[in-house]
């Protein structure tokens, strides 16, 4: 593996290049210590060791850091490790070892997401913003059957945000209220009910 570019980035570190394309950052002093250069070759087994002793315990305890402020997905956690400069073969050990002492658990977290978040968003705003933290889509289903959301709940609370104890409403009012629980991914059955249920009360 030949080293193709050496570039500096923030006060004391490096990001290195190989021919392959970018591999890892280390601060300069390292860089210096492995005798890393532009146009030198650097061996299999110094990349080897280098990952060993260097990435893989830094990539670990970012990990682990991560995890004390908030639970994340691992693609959340992927993707935070390799802004931060770890290769990806650092980031899957790392996501390894966090699986074998059930410290990543995608399906609990969408469990816990779910039961958070029930009452306030629709199930299909809650499936898409799971989906886009790198939930699988089956195993989001099977978490929704187990924990019920209700979406009728949820419309009613956003109703009542927007409405604050007015019920009579214009036609005007009421095409605005279905166009904004529409956006947030309510079903035109659910809308309705809710709505319905609103004026009512009037």
């Amino acid at each position: 593996m030949r080293v193709s570019k050496v570039e500096a980035c923030g006060r004391n570190k490096s990001k290195v290049f190989l021919e392959e394309g970018f591999a890892f950052v280390l601060y300069r002093a390292e860089v210096s210590d492995w005798g890393i250069a532009e146009g030198e070759e650097l061996s299999a087994e110094a990349y080897g060791r280098i990952l060993q002793e260097l990435l893989l315990p830094r990539a670990k305890e970012k990990a682990l850091s991560l995890l004390e402020v908030q639970s994340r997905t691992c693609r959340q956690l992927r993707e935070r490790l390799t802004r931060e400069g770890y290769p990806q073969e650092a980031a899957e050990k790392v996501l390894d070892f966090l699986a074998e002492y059930h410290l990543t658990d995608d399906a609990a977290y969408a469990r816990s997401y779910i039961a958070a978040n029930k009452g306030k968003k629709s199930v299909k705003q809650m499936e898409w913003e799971l989906l886009h933290k790198g939930v699988d889509r089956e195993m989001i289903r099977q978490v929704f059957e187990e924990e019920e959301p209700q979406d009728e709940q949820a419309a009613r609370r956003y109703l009542e945000r927007k409405l604050r104890g007015q019920r009579d409403i214009s036609d005007k009012e009421r095409a605005k209220l279905w166009a904004g629980l529409a956006r947030k991914g309510f079903s035109a059955e659910v809308i309705g009910n809710v709505l319905g249920e609103i004026e009512r009360e009037a």
